[in-house]
């Protein structure tokens, strides 16, 4: 089982920029593909970002393409998501989660049943 925290959330104004962080700990954190999830109140969680287990691979929702940017470092267990250019429909719940299975990334990007391990989450609040 792998442990996850999330920091870096807040409260910013539109056009601001956040920088999240995940630490992790437990399992091989350099063998899994990482993602990033959002969930605002009333919706359903949401694919935000994930990255292969090298690093090599990413994919973004639409809805951030151009504005987020997600990387790891495996030295340090840890997977980061740098949000710019922030929208008030950004605003949610950001969670951190760790795939289920080794070596397992798609471009289409990660469904929330294909991550086993979840952070608690770190509220991000955009001000218009």
């Amino acid at each position: 089982q792998v442990q996850l925290v999330e920091s870096g959330g807040g409260l910013v104004q539109a056009g601001g920029s956040l920088r999240l962080s995940c630490a992790a700990s437990g399992r091989t954190f350099s063998s899994y593909t990482m993602g990033w999830f959002r969930q605002a109140p009333g919706k359903e969680r949401e694919f935000v970002a994930h990255i292969s287990s090298s690093g090599d691979n990413i994919a973004y929702a639409d809805s951030v393409k151009g504005r987020f940017t997600i990387s790891r470092d495996n030295a340090k267990n840890t997977v980061y998501l740098q949000m710019n250019s922030l929208k008030s429909e950004d605003t949610g719940v950001y969670y951190c989660a760790h795939n289920k299975y080794a070596g397992v990334w798609s471009p289409l990007g990660g469904r929330v049943a294909d991550f086993g391990s979840w952070g608690q989450g770190t509220q991000v609040t955009v001000s218009s």
